[in-house]
């Protein structure tokens, strides 16, 4: 069973008004949020965290949350990601999707859609179950 504040939610997002928004959502269902601007940031400080998620912009500078991905699991690191990007693209989704990715939102995210997500992502992580997520993209 999925203890909420054991679970953390990594948020990367060049933009620092969805990053804010994007925390509090998190945080008022009962995850402890982290915030980065930037893939590099987060490989900079992100902590290792056995519970975790990431919600990730497709698009942002310097590296992509697509490339983001894919470094992390060729090193070994394999979160469930979630991707969100104001971007949309046939390419960009089908692209997440092949490398494993939980959900693909466009922004504006729904809220409710978004955290489904999350605590699906979450729990599968807890369980140790790899079955393919209930369709998001």
């Amino acid at each position: 069973m999925l203890k909420k504040g054991s679970a953390t939610v990594f948020i990367i997002d060049d933009d620092a008004s969805v990053r804010r928004a994007l925390a509090r959502l998190v945080k008022s269902a009962g995850f402890e949020p982290r915030t980065f601007a930037g893939a590099g940031e987060f490989l900079r400080e992100g902590a290792s965290h056995e519970i975790a998620c990431v919600v990730a912009d497709i698009r942002m500078n310097g590296m992509t949350g697509l490339e983001l991905q894919r470094g992390l699991k060729k090193s070994g690191s394999t979160p469930p990601f979630i991707f969100i990007t104001a971007y949309d693209t046939e390419e960009a989704r089908c692209q997440a999707k092949r490398q494993g990715a939980v959900a693909y939102f466009r922004k504006p995210v729904d809220g409710q859609a978004l955290l489904d997500a999350i605590n699906w992502a979450l729990s599968r992580c807890v369980e140790g179950d790899q079955s393919e997520a209930p369709s998001a993209f």
